[in-house]
């Protein structure tokens, strides 16, 4: 591994740990809530997704989770029997199901991810405005490289072979 050669080596090597350790936590984190929902990982970001973008199609779902039809439908029907979401048909073409969420269900999420907004928020409450906004552009930015990092990722395909 290189390191900045702006950065003290001690530096960047303990930032470098710190994301790992923030990944696999969050990671952990997020599994834990599934769990919590009795969902598995996939449907939680899928439900997730969903809640962010307030309604999708099951096609723009399969894109974004890179997933097959088959496997959004099986996400999409453990959803639905969940009570998280409703799918409904496009009045205006009926080829298009939208999926969307049900917000009275949704107090089992609200309750799993309450605290920890509250504990970020205690935190956030620790810096000033030019930190947060610091703090606020890295975690902009690293989102940025960690989408262009999967796309490469993807472009190699299994085992480093190019797919493109």
């Amino acid at each position: 591994m290189e390191f900045n050669r702006h950065m003290p080596p001690d530096l960047s090597r303990s930032l470098q740990e710190a994301s790992k350790r923030l990944s696999t936590q969050t990671i952990l984190f997020h599994q834990t809530v599934a769990g919590h929902l009795g969902l598995n990982i996939t449907d939680h970001k899928i439900l997730d997704i969903v809640l962010g973008l307030g309604r999708a199609t099951a096609g723009q779902l399969a894109e974004l989770m890179e997933l097959t039809t088959g496997a959004i439908t099986s996400a999409l029907n453990r959803l639905e029997k969940s009570g998280y979401i409703r799918r409904m048909k496009d009045p205006s073409d009926l080829r298009i199901v939208w999926v969307e969420p049900l917000f009275g269900n949704l107090h089992n999420l609200k309750n799993a991810f309450s605290p920890l907004a509250e504990a970020m928020n205690e935190l956030y409450s620790r810096y000033d405005e030019d930190e947060l906004r610091v703090l606020l552009d890295y975690l902009e930015r690293s989102n940025q490289i960690l989408i262009n990092q999967t796309r490469q990722l993807k472009k190699q395909g299994r085992k480093g072979e190019e797919t493109e």
